[in-house]
């Protein structure tokens, strides 16, 4: 698959309410990154089947239902295995009904058809004010 590919995918999964990555998708040593995850989360994750657990509890953790993935921009880089994604998702908090949306950008690198690196940079305050942590 290529990086828009991967990312279509992606967000396919979220609008569908998944809870977790499409494991097909994932290279054996994908790294998923936050760098500016809120305390307490990790920034890194390696390894698909940490990725996949990980992402399984976090989506049981934070009860959202995303409807829309707006705004899109795909920026296409030098090498044909990153893609720059920027995105606004926009979702409902299931336990409150409060409907929010937050900005993202990402940086997506592939290897061999499967995707590799996942580096998310979220809008963290907007995502803890949507959900009444703020």
């Amino acid at each position: 698959m290529t990086p828009s590919e991967i990312f279509d995918s992606m967000r396919a999964r979220w609008l569908a309410d998944l809870s977790t990555w499409e494991a097909d998708t994932l290279a054996d040593d994908v790294v998923i990154e936050t760098p500016f995850a809120v305390p307490g989360r990790p920034t890194r994750i390696e390894g698909r089947q940490s990725v996949l657990e990980y992402t399984q509890a976090g989506r049981a953790a934070f009860p959202v239902r995303f409807h829309d993935c707006r705004n899109v921009v795909v920026h296409e880089t030098g090498d044909p295995d990153v893609i720059v994604v920027e995105y606004e998702l926009v979702g409902t908090h299931t336990a409150t009904g409060v409907t929010a949306s937050a900005p993202f950008i990402g940086v997506l690198r592939t290897s061999h058809g499967k995707l590799a690196q996942w580096r998310e940079y979220q809008h963290t305050l907007a995502i803890a004010e949507a959900v009444g942590q703020a």
